[in-house]
């Protein structure tokens, strides 16, 4: 069986919806530019900023700025947020804390911010949801595509499949934030991600 190309799919679909709406989740300002880029210029773009795994409300509030300050800065889209929500994180990492990054945890992470994704997009009106998750060479872009199509069908709106780390989409990412001076971090967020890279670090 042939592995779906979701980048190409996006682009044939992107081009047939120009001018409808889109919520994209963003987990974060450096992963949303490039994906802004390349949705923006046909869409009318909401980035929806819901991330419920990130391990402080420091650290929330840190990447949301980024966010407000990039879309702010070029009009790629609005921000739509729904406050710090750790509970919804735990609720669903409960019992999983020993699973390596990547894993079934992340799984449950994806499809509790895509899900809620989906929810806000029902009630918005959107004609579209999607996330910025793909653009990540350390994600798998089948696994989340497969959570968005079972959370679409689910809430009853439409999904835009993505793969947006095709065509130099990270490396676009990386550029630029270099050019507009973002906050990278090293870690996905969660204090589970953070663990794990601090114990790979040398000291």
């Amino acid at each position: 069986m042939n592995a779906v190309n979701y980048d190409s799919v996006m682009q044939t679909m992107l081009k047939e919806a120009e001018g409808k709406r889109l919520l994209l989740h963003a987990c974060c300002a450096p992963c949303a530019s490039y994906c802004l880029t390349a949705t923006a210029p046909f869409l009318s773009v909401t980035a929806f900023f819901y991330n419920p795994n990130m391990d402080t409300a420091e650290e929330y509030e840190k990447r949301l700025r980024e966010l407000r300050r990039l879309t702010a800065e070029t009009g790629w889209a609005d921000v739509l947020e729904t406050g710090y929500r750790c509970e919804d994180f735990m609720a669903v990492a409960t019992g999983m804390e020993q699973e390596k990054e990547g894993g079934a945890r992340c799984d449950r992470c994806f499809r509790l911010r895509l899900l809620e994704t989906a929810r806000q997009a029902k009630v918005g009106g959107y004609d579209f949801f999607a996330t910025t998750l793909t653009v990540s060479p350390m994600k798998n872009a089948a696994r989340i595509n497969r959570i968005g199509f079972e959370v679409a069908e689910q809430c009853g709106v439409a999904y835009l499949p993505t793969d947006f780390k095709k065509r130099g989409g990270y490396l676009q990412s990386v550029r630029l934030s270099a050019q507009y001076g973002l906050y990278r971090q090293n870690y996905c967020g969660c204090i589970f991600s953070k663990r794990e890279r601090e114990t790979q670090t040398p000291q």
